[in-house]
């Protein structure tokens, strides 16, 4: 019980750090991208270029924000599972504290939705603010 405990906080730690990385990478990769200069071009290669660097930056962006979100589902179901199943022996070893065991249950399930929330509003800022 001990073992699983520190291997739920160190994934946790894990994800957070991750996810901190990722975020803080689009931003040193935002903050260090060179001002273009401005070159008048005209018409369809002026389009070409101004696409080819939106690609750029959206592609980058769109990777960023899986990997964070992709962690934090992944994690979030690990999280899930054990809980479940580890309620699930509770009751089967003491039926009559059921009713206690689901309410922690279910407060334990929100937190770690929560979690999975949070990193779901990361990935939209990743995408549509940087």
């Amino acid at each position: 019980m001990k073992k699983l405990k520190s291997l739920s906080v160190v994934l946790a730690a894990v994800i957070v750090l991750l996810t901190g990385l990722t975020f803080a990478g689009a931003i040193k990769a935002k903050a260090a991208a060179p001002e273009a200069p401005v070159v008048v071009m005209a018409g369809e290669d002026a389009a070409a270029a101004v696409a080819a660097t939106a690609a750029d930056s959206t592609g980058s962006k769109a990777i960023a924000a899986a990997i964070a979100i992709g962690l934090a589902a992944f994690a979030g179901a690990l999280a899930m599972g054990i809980a479940i199943a580890k309620s699930n022996e509770g009751v089967a070893r003491q039926p009559e504290a059921s009713g206690k065991i689901q309410t922690q249950l279910m407060l334990g399930l929100v937190f770690i939705e929560t979690v999975v929330i949070y990193a779901l509003i990361v990935a939209i800022l990743i995408v549509f603010v940087m």
